[in-house]
């Protein structure tokens, strides 16, 4: 069984308390304390003198999170290389975002291990252990990560969460297709068009200028769209949806979707089946 252990850069985490006097009495005191993470741990104190009093800071330190397992797909040209399953982006790009550390176990889909059927007896990726529990199902996962890692929240407003959700069914349609006259193709502009509409009204992001699970979701899926649909069809987004070009070099350029995004090759291979059967 190989693994792949990944560590997030931790969130800067400061607590100030500031004198509100003129000398060293500290007869009264503001604090003000900003937490980033689950929880913190002050690790050193050292005051220094400034024109404006006496400032004490604090550095602080998220506490330690033991990794969390994760199964996900290997990759079927690179040993030991992520495989190119969105949903498991997707787990992936949340626990980036929430800056919590992973581990990776690779399953070869082709040929299940023992191993991860015993973890998980349907056999399907992604899948995690939180609380000595296996869970999957990237819905599930992912709202199990909020609910018990809320900060920084993640979490979409329900009347936003669906925006673009049948971009990727209609995708599948047109891949598959073999009539270039049977609207599949059609289908895929009209629900594109859609969200170009809604981004250039609520944009640039699927909660505005925020980061959300949404966008997590979705984000996978059009770069599968945008490699699968290249190579198999010679297409592409048009230029005149310009929210939505926007919107994908916005995703696919963030540091954590490029961490976990899973190989150009990968993806051609991964959608080869549906093409050809």
């Amino acid at each position: 069984m190989s693994t792949a252990k990944i560590t997030p850069s931790a969130a800067a985490v400061s607590t100030t308390i500031k004198h509100l006097t003129c000398n060293l009495n500290l007869q009264c005191l503001r604090v003000r304390t900003v937490f980033v993470g689950p929880s913190v741990s002050t690790h050193s104190t050292r005051p220094r003198i400034s024109r404006r009093g006496l400032r004490l800071t604090m550095s602080t330190s998220s506490a330690k999170i033991d990794p969390l397992e994760v199964c996900v797909k290997e990759s079927v040209t690179t040993p030991n290389k992520l495989g190119d399953c969105p949903f498991t982006q997707r787990v992936l790009l949340t626990l980036e975002e929430k800056h919590l550390p992973y581990d990776m176990k690779f399953v070869d889909l082709s040929n299940k291990p023992d191993w991860f059927l015993k973890k998980n007896p349907e056999g399907k990726v992604p899948a995690i252990k939180l609380d000595d529990k296996w869970i999957g199902d990237s819905d599930v996962i992912t709202q199990a990560l909020e609910e018990k890692f809320p900060e920084p929240p993640l979490a979409t407003p329900p009347e936003k969460a669906s925006v673009g959700a049948k971009i990727f069914p209609t995708f599948i349609g047109f891949l598959k297709s073999k009539d270039p006259n049977d609207g599949t193709e059609q289908a895929l502009l009209n629900e594109l068009t859609a969200f170009n509409d809604y981004l250039k009204e609520n944009g640039p992001l699927i909660n505005g200028d925020k980061v959300s699970s949404a966008d997590l979701s979705l984000g996978p899926k059009l770069y599968h769209l945008e490699i699968a649909l290249g190579h198999y069809k010679n297409w592409s987004v048009p230029d005149s949806l310009t929210y939505v070009k926007s919107y994908m070099k916005t995703i696919f350029s963030l540091e954590s979707f490029i961490k976990t995004r899973a190989q150009t090759e990968d993806v051609i291979e991964g959608w080869r089946p549906k093409v050809m059967g």
